[in-house]
């Protein structure tokens, strides 16, 4: 079928309209009606090709991995959902389910390579994947997640990947009351770790360099902030960290973070899949045995966790609703200026024109 989206053609264009073919449905795919959108920083990198080491960029490109809908039509041998369920998508839509990490619900570790929502190689045709900056969505319904009844909707689309990614490394983390947590950067990850921690009982800081995100952050319930400009408020807080989940998104020096840590202190790395900035010394992690570890999205398992999670406490991301013709706007806010929230497109307002 013939789908509405916008895409990059290529890694300096501005994204615009495209049409493109969806596949069919196979016996086991849901195809839903998309209904919002969240708009990730890990979709300006991947349309800008920032990654190209990495996972290069296919062109044209159509991302969106935080995606929300209804269901308009099922495979012959789906149990799981019917049309009309209220569901969604995140960063997945497959992976081998036979190797080891997919057997333990870890499908974002596939051993044999996850098959992102964008810009992967689709093994049902060999098409490469296209997000959610598009009208319709098709994927295996064991890849697909279902939106808690009551859930505000625009606000549950970000869950899908800010959400799980902050969520998971503080609960295999074991974050919980009595913890001292710091969240580095308030952006659409990091209001979220912020909110998660609290929720799991921990004293909850942010970690920041804008004296405008220290305010948003006492805005968001953080028990203290340290301005990384404040050598007095650096100081008072060094060694004392049980946990920091680093969520700045570009290469950036470790070091200054490092010495937060207290005994036994982790920080883990959810925002920067790039070359960090230079190197540090040993005696930063021997002398204290601390650990730098890094963290992906978490399963399909989990990811139902922390939309149950979040609708059972309430917790969802600050939003901004925009149509599918703001999207340059958004990128270009997220790339240069950053924002405390999470832009979310209404793809039913979208495609007007």
């Amino acid at each position: 079928m013939k789908i509405k989206s916008f895409a990059a053609k290529n890694a300096t264009s501005p994204l615009e309209y495209f049409e493109f073919e969806r596949r069919d449905l196979t016996a086991k795919d849901v195809e839903f009606e998309i209904l919002y959108c969240g708009v990730c920083h890990s979709d300006v990198h991947t349309v800008r090709n920032e990654w190209k080491d990495w996972e290069p960029t296919v062109y044209p490109s159509v991302t969106g991995h935080e995606i929300v809908g209804k269901v308009t039509n099922i495979g012959k041998t789906v149990t799981k959902y019917k049309p009309g369920d209220i569901v969604g998508v995140g960063c997945m839509v497959n992976s081998c389910r036979k190797c080891k990490n997919c057997k333990n619900g870890l499908e974002q570790y596939c051993e044999n390579g996850a098959i992102f929502t964008y810009n992967s190689k689709d093994p049902i045709d060999n098409t490469i994947t296209k997000g959610g900056y598009s009208q319709i969505m098709i994927a295996d319904e064991d890849f697909i997640l279902k939106i808690p009844k009551g859930m505000d909707l625009a606000k549950a689309a970000p869950l899908l990947c800010a959400g799980i990614t902050t969520y998971s490394p503080l609960k295999h983390w074991g974050i919980k009351k009595g913890m001292k947590v710091g969240i580095i950067g308030l952006g659409g990850l990091g209001h979220m770790g912020l909110k998660y921690a609290k929720a799991l009982g921990a004293k909850t800081y942010i970690i920041t360099t804008s004296p405008k995100k220290a305010a948003d952050a006492k805005k968001y319930g953080a028990d203290g902030v340290v301005l990384m400009s404040d050598k007095k408020s650096v100081d008072a807080n060094k060694s004392s960290f049980d946990f920091l989940l680093n969520t700045i998104p570009v290469a950036h020096d470790l070091r200054p973070y490092l010495d937060f840590l207290a005994t036994d202190g982790a920080m883990v790395i959810v925002g920067a899949i790039t070359d960090l900035k230079d190197g540090f010394h040993g005696q930063s992690l021997i002398g204290m045995r601390r650990t730098i570890a890094g963290s992906s999205i978490g399963g399909i398992k989990e990811t139902q966790e922390v939309l149950n999670f979040s609708a059972k406490h309430n917790i969802y991301p600050d939003i901004e609703i925009i149509p599918i013709e703001e999207i340059n706007r958004a990128f270009d806010t997220l790339a240069h200026k950053g924002i405390s929230h999470r832009f979310v497109i209404d793809m039913k307002a979208s495609f007007k024109s």
